[in-house]
């Protein structure tokens, strides 16, 4: 049986992961502000088969809240095999670009304070020397574009942040999985301009979240073409690349 404390766990990716794990078993811990929609998370995967399921009501931008959450999901889990870092905020480019103090709080709510649950997950699954943390980066954080660069700088600084924590955990046997949806289709991004034929169901990507966490893969696109997008995107000339509208 499977122990996963899910961050974020009343998103819509988080939820639909919540969902295939409890179907497989699992004993879950959730976290998340909403202490409403915790409860009919809960409720939903009791239904679905998980083994055991235990809620956690915090605000991951209140750094002093995360040590008290990790201790409650150790007494209650014991070990924790799998943790899923999936909270975040989409911000309003215009607002940060006019107001300073939006641009630092929304980089804090999708970067700073996801390094700082990694930094004390880590040190929980190195002491453990075993296991997979999957943090939700996004696609967004490939390349800076002036649509969204608030917040691909903030995807972009947990990734590379990442990819140092990663080889060091790598050397203790525990796997570090970075996620990078493109568009999906949740309350975040509804009323959004997207285009249609790459906007994803959130039950897609979870799929493709689940089974790169089992994989333990370093770095999972969901869904995949999105690998073939960036690839195309981070190598387009600079000076071409500051005149396009993305």
């Amino acid at each position: 049986m499977k122990k996963i404390l899910i961050i974020g766990a009343t998103s819509a990716i988080a939820g639909a992961c919540a969902r295939l794990w409890a179907a497989q078993g699992a004993s879950l811990f959730l976290v998340a502000r909403d202490a409403a929609k915790l409860d009919a998370l809960a409720a939903d995967l009791g239904v679905r088969g998980a083994a055991a399921i235990h809620s956690w009501q915090m605000d991951a931008t209140d750094l002093s809240s995360h040590a008290p959450m990790l201790d409650a999901a150790l007494e209650t889990l014991g070990e924790i095999d799998i943790a899923l870092i999936a909270h975040g905020t989409l911000p309003d480019q215009a607002a940060c670009e006019a107001d300073a103090a939006c641009a630092l709080r929304e980089f804090a709510t999708n970067g700073t304070s996801v390094i700082a649950l990694l930094t004390l997950l880590a040190s929980q699954f190195e002491r453990q020397r075993d296991g997979t943390i999957g943090v939700i980066t996004s696609v967004a954080g490939d390349r800076g574009r002036p649509s969204n660069y608030v917040y691909g700088s903030a995807k972009a600084a947990v990734s590379v942040f990442c990819e140092g924590l990663r080889a060091r955990l790598f050397k203790v046997g525990v796997a570090l999985t970075d996620i990078r949806p493109g568009f999906v289709a949740t309350p975040m991004t509804d009323g959004l301009p997207l285009p249609g034929p790459l906007v994803a169901q959130p039950d897609m990507v979870a799929r493709r979240i689940v089974s790169g966490i089992e994989r333990r893969a370093d770095v999972v696109y969901a869904p995949a073409f999105w690998a073939l997008i960036m690839a195309v995107i981070r190598n387009i000339p600079r000076p071409v690349f500051k005149r396009l509208k993305l």
